[in-house]
């Protein structure tokens, strides 16, 4: 069954809308290359019809817009659904998709054959579940199908590249019932209180209709019986008063049976604080997903699911609920993902998992979340903009890690923690340092020092020294060797950077002993890159690169493995030999240049403007 586009099809509505009914649509058969997600939510109408109903009541029939084409020898066009990005919205990528009519997709495109069933729909890239459930529905009675089917439309004979259906007016839906209640209305829950009726508690729910009249005429309603019940004090309490003004009591039992959706609106509690009564503390953490570095994915992703930014939280104090046995701490964990209505992206699946720890490090490694369970979660990864959970959790510490349902997707988020009692929470990350070994005197007179040394004069010429050319020629020749080594080769650039961190006397080469230390330096790196390229394809996963750094002594925070990720990693998120040994010695002439200008380890530094450009370009 194809899909087409609906003049006018936000004003559908609600799925129960699709049945019966007196308003004609004119729908045309345009398809697109890729199907558009779209979803409309049903919301509070006028009582009055819309101006776009009027007018489609005013516009030409079916048939005499059928026979005009015909006459014409032309097809269909829509005025208000024309086949471009205009009738798209702003969120859609409309380069990727192509307006096609049923002959262009197929040769022979065909309607309904043999007529319909309920197996024959099925729903394809565009977020119209709604509409197929209902046609599927529909399909279980023919002659109400055919009410809003009309027969005898085809691709065929008397095509015109217009087909029409019947569709329920979304303003019928809005009918009053018996109970006072209309139907798909929205209305405002304005206050909630509980009373004493016969020695039990009823809580009640008051509720107003935005119309300013029409009430519920059940139990709890202005002029129903069960207020003779209450005592004059506690009716001027709730401020029951019988007027048509909309607002209205009804039990909490009955407000679950008679309404099926809530919206809430979360405020953050320094919105309003009214005298004593309690409040919740907010802390807030922006982060970050980048693919080949943060984007670790779900649990499911065990070799990737540890990268994602991970947050401590610390509840101290447990609530004070007297009907409660167990000393817990109530906290709620909101995470939503930011600017995507801004940058044009569908939104992404995400979650959260919150595990318990003793102790451990700082942000916790791979093999933690590969033998710990969570011990609280969200309850699934949906495709929202927020998600949030209430939990009670005993004091004590905890990570928080969110994450995409899919490792590999990019985004920004905000984490948000809401506690009734204080609490201390923060990013759980590395302090940038470097564990870095000092330069070693000559070496001693030994055999293996005698052929490294012949080797060097051999490599380096009369003038006893290696410059950055010479350094490019050895460690390419070198590497060729090593077919196992993925590698584009080292630039000058890079081996120049070589040169500047073993250069102390500035001479722009390196001598026997700066080259010994590079050498022993590289050795030491080539043999953490086999460690860690865990499937031996001569590469490192980008994602491996934190753990693989901390083993060659330097530690980083999420910020700085971003940055060298984007600067390292190719496009499948490999990083190979050759960048890998740049990144190490750029790592270390930065850290070497910091440390000599900070003896006393204030982690702190303040130099001239010339100074600072000396080094930054020398490195």
């Amino acid at each position: 069954m194809p899909f087409f586009s609906v003049d006018n099809l936000p004003f559908l509505g609600e799925v129960g809308r699709l049945i019966g009914g007196e308003v004609i649509r004119a729908a045309a058969p345009f398809f697109a290359g890729q199907q558009p997600s779209r979803s409309f939510r049903s919301s509070a109408l006028s009582k009055r019809a819309p101006a776009s109903l009027l007018a489609a009541a005013r516009r030409p029939g079916f048939d005499q817009l059928r026979a005009q084409c015909a006459a014409n020898g032309t097809l269909f066009e829509d005025p208000d659904f024309p086949a471009d990005d205009s009738s798209l919205g702003k969120t859609l990528r409309a380069e990727r998709l192509h307006w096609k009519r049923p002959h262009e997709i197929c040769r022979n495109p065909r309607f309904i054959i043999d007529g319909a069933t309920r197996t024959d729909i099925k729903q394809g890239a565009l977020g119209d579940c709604w509409l197929l459930a209902a046609i599927a529905s529909l399909t279980l009675n023919p002659k109400l199908l055919q009410k809003v089917v009309h027969p005898g439309q085809n691709f065929d004979q008397g095509y015109a590249g217009i087909f029409h259906f019947q569709i329920t007016n979304a303003q019928d839906s809005e009918a009053r019932t018996s109970t006072g209640l209309v139907k798909g209305h929205a209305y405002s829950i304005t206050g909630i209180d509980t009373v004493d009726l016969r020695g039990q508690k009823l809580q009640l729910v008051r509720i107003r209709n935005p119309w300013g009249e029409v009430e519920w005429n059940g139990p709890w309603s202005d002029r129903s019986s069960e207020w003779r019940s209450l005592g004059a004090n506690e009716r001027e309490r709730l401020h029951q008063v019988m007027a048509e003004d909309g607002e209205f009591w009804m039990s909490m039992n009955d407000f679950l049976r008679h309404y099926s959706r809530v919206e809430i609106c979360n405020l953050t509690p320094d919105v309003y604080r009214e005298g004593d009564s309690r409040y919740w503390t907010v802390t807030k953490h922006e982060g970050r997903w980048l693919r080949g570095c943060t984007a670790g994915g779900c649990r499911n992703y065990g070799e990737t699911f540890w990268t994602n930014p991970q947050f401590r939280l610390r509840l101290l104090e447990e609530d004070n609920d007297p009907d409660e046995r167990n000393a817990t701490c109530s906290f709620i964990v909101a995470l939503m993902q930011k600017e995507m209505r801004k940058q044009q992206r569908n939104l992404l699946t995400l979650g959260y998992g919150i595990y318990q720890i003793t102790h451990g490090e700082d942000p916790m490694p791979k093999e933690f979340f590969l033998y710990n369970q969570s011990c609280a979660r969200s309850e699934s990864f949906v495709n929202m903009r927020e998600i949030s959970h209430r939990f009670r959790l005993p004091p004590g510490d905890y990570i928080i890690v969110p994450s995409t349902f899919e490792p590999h997707q990019e985004a920004d988020f905000l984490l948000r923690v809401f506690c009734e009692k204080p609490n201390k929470s923060h990013e759980s990350d590395d302090e940038i340092g470097a564990d870095l070994d000092k330069f070693p005197p000559p070496g001693e007179q030994t055999e293996e020092y005698e052929k490294f040394k012949h080797i060097f004069v051999k490599l380096a010429g009369e003038d006893r020294e290696v410059s950055a050319r010479e350094l490019q020629s050895i460690l390419n020749k070198i590497t060729a060797k090593h077919s196992e080594l993925q590698s584009e080769g080292f630039s000058m650039h890079a081996c120049k950077s070589m040169v500047a961190l073993m250069d102390k006397d500035g001479s722009g080469k390196l001598g026997l002993e700066e080259f010994r230390f590079l050498w022993e330096r590289i050795k030491g790196w080539q043999a953490i890159f086999r460690r860690h390229d865990l499937d031996k394809d001569g590469m490192m996963s980008s994602y491996e690169m934190r753990t693989a750094l901390n083993s060659a002594g330097f530690r980083l925070n999420n910020q700085m493995y971003q940055l060298l990720t984007l600067r390292y990693a190719d496009e499948k998120m490999n990083i190979k030999f050759n960048d890998y040994i740049t990144c190490l010695t750029r790592l270390e002439a930065s850290f070497r240049t910091f440390y000599a200008m900070d003896p006393e380890n204030k982690r702190f530094v303040k130099m001239p403007f010339g100074k600072w450009l000396y080094v930054t370009m020398y490195a």
